[in-house]
């Protein structure tokens, strides 16, 4: 569903906070991959020498960089303007870091520009808050904090837990830190609490989605910081997954290409 197709002075119709949400969590899936594994690319376009650029995100998961929106006032809250200026004057993991944090208030400005333009309650208001902030901030995602604070969470099986997704990514020397498949859950059987719990806790260093509605999707790990990905957000196929003897995420990529 897309919520940005109507005019500002277009009728809307009435949302739900699932339906507000789902438009969040696309957008902010565009964004993480604009500012992880398509990061070079997303470099390239911010070009400092060109005018104010702002960096957009849709629904589908598509971004883009674009000027500003040229009506008044904007059909939905505008991103954070001229996020190419800043580029060449710090280090990219910083600038990266820092657009992260811009598009984290964009995101939470367009969530509630909806909830308010579909008359949420103070309830929805608090249901909407409470399920985006299940989720790592894309800062947290970039920067890598998301998942030092899944490392770092206290929880008595983790080790065991842990151990079982290493051990199934560990079956030969050529695919030793490669987890193709996490086993989807049976009818009848199911994963027990505790197992439920630690697959809730991985989640993808691109995306920054896990947990239990990820189980069926091929997984891999960077062998540099030991983050998990999907697949398909690093943009390996699980054959070219059994090829790799030292797989090396996107950002570990990058920060070896710039000396770091």
């Amino acid at each position: 569903m897309a919520m940005n197709g109507a005019g500002a002075g277009a009728a809307y119709n009435a949302r739900t906070v699932e339906e507000v949400f789902r438009d969040f969590k696309g957008r902010r899936t565009g964004l993480i991959k604009a500012l992880t594994t398509d990061a070079e690319e997303f470099h390239q376009q911010c070009d400092p020498e060109k005018e104010n650029l702002s960096l957009y995100a849709f629904p589908n998961e598509h971004w883009e960089v674009n000027l500003p929106a040229e009506e008044v006032p904007p059909e939905i809250p505008e991103p954070a303007l001229g996020i190419n200026f800043a580029r060449d004057g710090m280090a990219q993991k910083d600038w990266l870091a820092l657009v992260a944090v811009h598009s984290d208030a964009w995101l939470l400005s367009v969530a509630f520009y909806f909830g308010s333009r579909f008359g949420f309650d103070k309830h929805d208001r608090k249901k909407l808050f409470s399920m985006i902030n299940e989720l790592p901030t894309i800062f947290e995602v970039v920067t890598g904090v998301a998942k030092k604070e899944v490392k770092d969470k206290p929880s008595s099986n983790h080790g065991s837990n842990k151990s079982k997704l290493n051990s199934k990514a560990r079956g030969s020397e050529s695919q030793a830190r490669h987890l193709e498949v996490m086993p989807a859950k049976d009818e009848d059987e199911g994963l027990d609490e505790d197992e439920e719990d630690e697959h809730e806790e991985e989640t993808c260093g691109a995306c920054g989605r896990g947990g239990p509605s990820s189980l069926d999707e091929p997984w891999i790990l960077c062998d540099f910081c030991e983050t998990w990905f999907h697949m398909k957000c690093v943009k390996v196929t699980p054959a070219k997954a059994k090829q790799i003897k030292q797989y090396k995420c996107p950002s570990c990529s990058n920060k070896r290409a710039r000396g770091m």
